[in-house]
């Protein structure tokens, strides 16, 4: 028996030592296999990841017009930046072992594991903030062997390559916070209207409570469920020494100030054609690719003031009629600068997408003051005489006949000053100005002014007769509006990639074009449009400031253009498909849009005047006839004229008695300036609309 029981434990020795042999062999070889797997992914470069970000738009306050993304709402915050209780939060209920383990936490997994066979279903998971990370970055969320395996690898690789705080950093920018936020900072502004750096510790639990279940957990789907997480999450945080018992309670007790989706929609339309025209600008003007428009996560800071944007947009709702598919254009910028304050491309978005302040239509007479620019260049004077009767020109060497006619044939048949047309838009003396001054003469000139296009020199380009844009028109009266110095529209003053890197910077680009002396004459007579005769007296009643302007109309078109020293302004009304305006009604309303926008959007500025250069002299003179007016002249205007070109003859016609000398009216500038900023600076009359 004692022979047979030591063969036995021989045998069991024998055994045991084989088994120990292959345990250590296996141990060595799965060791081995395991850090040659290490060294390997330690050695391979991470696989790349691109954290798509959303493009934001500024206004010039600061105001956020738009965020741009293409299904990922997101903004990247570095991590040393954001509160250290939202980094608390984040770890006490998602992962609170993360600082300790190596990508998974095994006493987590074992936890899930017993749960889950309790349950006898999947109920609990055991994912790292790692492994929803590599998840979130390389993966979909599929239940596969295979998704997991791969999971697993992606893990140890972020693991190895990057740092704890890398890895949260990355976790913080990438996590879904429903309704199409991405990232702690899109969700601070989603629900709190706020940056992810002003959270505070109630807010910041409340966020770190969606991801587990982003509509389940919404505040603004189901509020009590939020805010129990909230409160669950507040607890782990004191369990975990975070924060204290009377921090957990104050936090919990916290009013929530959430913004309503509503608000956080209510500019999501602002400025449609101007954000269309940002985008253009970017990608044409400044080089920036579609894809880092879209995705890099941009601060594009722009021109547009909010204000006067909503002020154009409701004057569009509330004037444009309901009934007839009429359209329009509004565009505004200042003219010391050159930036584009307001922009409406049509009256509904959401219809036609098209921008008509580039569309290109025929401006009618509101070409005319810078042919009357040239005009004053080339010897004209406020009272230069010429006589407005139907004519029939003839030109091309004699080959071509041209019939221009009066708005309602209606004609002076007497001479009219220069100042006159202006006022009353008189046809035949525009045409009989570019006939004199020769067609290629003005088609100069309307370069000069920005208009980078080609005209056919011909004399009905005198009447708005080819095409032009609103832009354009706007940008050439610019220059008018700031004494003869042009400047160039600009809609975005600065482009951030998502490291606050400067990619674009753009200052006002300003070009002296203009004689000021010349402009101050022009913008007197464009003054006189909106008095008794002029084409723009029906909207006078709405302006309280000096302003200059001019209309025009053709067949299918309405146009106002206008400006003071701080502000220049065009407006288009008219048919998409050349469809015929009528004037008595449709027609009107640019001047309407025009007069109530600017007036408006200058209401918190005081009454500017267009300063009066050294080179001019103002003097009175009588209208009818452009002499020098008498004490006994019935009607008396202040016009100005270069230096040494003023008239010096004196009307005689309403002397009392062929004995009297004729003594023309002396002109005190200093009473003048007051006398004129009371006439503007006044309060409406009676018998005048309201403003509304």
């Amino acid at each position: 028996m004692e022979v047979i029981h030591e063969s036995w434990l021989v045998r069991f020795l024998k055994w045991l030592t084989k088994v120990l042999l292959f345990t250590f062999i296996m141990t060595i070889l799965l060791s081995s296999i395991l850090l040659l797997s290490l060294l390997y992914l330690r050695s391979q470069p991470l696989p790349p990841f691109q954290i798509q970000e959303t493009t934001t738009i500024y206004s010039a306050d600061g105001e956020i017009i738009d965020q741009i993304y293409q299904g990922q709402n997101r903004t990247f915050v570095p991590i040393e930046e954001l509160p250290p209780h939202l980094l608390q939060a984040f770890i006490a209920v998602e992962d609170q072992r993360f600082y300790q383990h190596f990508g998974f936490d095994p006493k987590r997994i074992g936890g899930a594991i017993v749960a889950n066979i309790q349950s006898r279903a999947y109920t609990e998971g055991a994912s790292t903030i790692t492994q929803q990370l590599a998840r979130n970055l390389y993966l979909d969320h599929s239940k596969t062997w295979e998704r997991k395996l791969k999971e697993a690898l992606y893990t140890i690789q972020l693991e190895l390559h990057l740092s704890k705080t890398q890895i949260l950093e990355h976790y913080l920018n990438q996590i879904y916070f429903g309704h199409s936020a991405y990232g702690v900072e899109a969700a601070a502004n989603l629900y709190f209207g706020k940056s992810a750096r002003e959270l505070t510790l109630a807010e910041s639990a409340l966020l770190a409570g969606i991801p587990k279940g982003p509509r389940y957990y919404s505040p603004w789907l189901n509020y009590d469920n939020a805010k129990s997480r909230q409160e669950l999450i507040l607890r782990l945080m004191e369990e975990q020494g975070y924060i204290r018992t009377a921090e957990r309670e104050e936090a919990a007790a916290e009013p929530l100030s959430l913004i309503s989706a509503e608000e956080h929609r209510q500019d999501a339309n602002l400025a449609p054609y101007f954000r269309d025209f940002v985008r253009q600008q970017a990608l044409e003007r400044y080089g920036i690719t579609e894809d880092v428009f879209d995705h890099g996560g941009l601060h594009i800071y722009t021109t547009l003031d909010a204000d006067m944007q909503r002020l154009a947009e409701n004057l569009f709702e509330k004037h444009m009629p309901a009934d007839r598919p009429l359209q329009g254009a509004l565009l505004a910028l200042d003219p010391r600068t050159g930036y584009i304050k307001a922009m409406v491309g049509g009256r509904d978005y959401g219809e036609s997408q098209f921008n008509r302040v580039l569309a290109e239509r025929h401006p009618g007479s509101s070409i005319k003051p810078f042919l009357y620019y040239a005009a004053l260049e080339h010897g004209f004077t406020p009272v230069t005489l010429m006589k407005s009767e139907p004519t029939t020109f003839t030109y091309d060497n004699g080959r071509a006949t041209y019939t221009p006619r009066n708005f309602n044939d209606h004609y002076a048949n007497d001479y009219i000053t220069l100042e006159q047309a202006i006022a009353r838009s008189d046809n035949i003396y525009a045409v009989k100005t570019i006939m004199h001054l020769g067609e290629e003469t003005f088609v100069d000139t309307l370069h000069r002014f920005g208009f980078d296009r080609p005209f056919n020199p011909l004399p009905a380009l005198a009447l708005g007769a080819q095409n032009v844009t609103l832009l354009e028109m706007v940008k050439g009266y610019a220059a008018f509006a700031n004494q003869g110095v042009q400047a160039e529209p600009l809609a975005i003053t600065k482009i951030e990639d998502r490291h606050g890197n400067i990619l674009v910077h753009e200052e006002p680009r300003l070009m002296s074009i203009l004689d000021p002396n010349n402009t101050f004459i022009l913008n007197r007579m464009l003054e006189h449009v909106f008095e008794e005769g002029g084409t723009g007296h029906r909207v006078a009643s709405i302006l309280n400031r000096p302003t200059a302007g001019k209309t025009g109309s053709t067949d299918t078109d309405a146009w106002m253009i206008g400006f003071t020293p701080q502000l220049v302004a065009g407006v288009w009304v008219g048919y998409d498909q050349n469809r015929l305006i009528n004037h008595n009604n449709d027609g009107r309303l640019a001047a309407t849009l025009w007069a109530h926008f600017l007036e408006k959007a200058l209401a918190d500025q005081p009454p500017a005047l267009f300063p009066v250069p050294n080179g001019v002299v103002g003097t009175y003179i009588n209208p009818e006839n452009g002499l020098l007016a008498t004490e006994h002249c019935p009607v008396k205007r202040l016009l100005y004229f270069k230096k040494g070109t003023e008239p010096v003859d004196v009307c005689t016609e309403h002397l009392p008695d062929p004995d009297t000398i004729p003594e023309p009216l002396e002109v005190d500038e200093s009473a003048s300036f007051w006398q004129r900023l009371k006439q503007w600076w006044r309060e409406p009359q009676a018998n005048e609309p309201p403003q509304s």
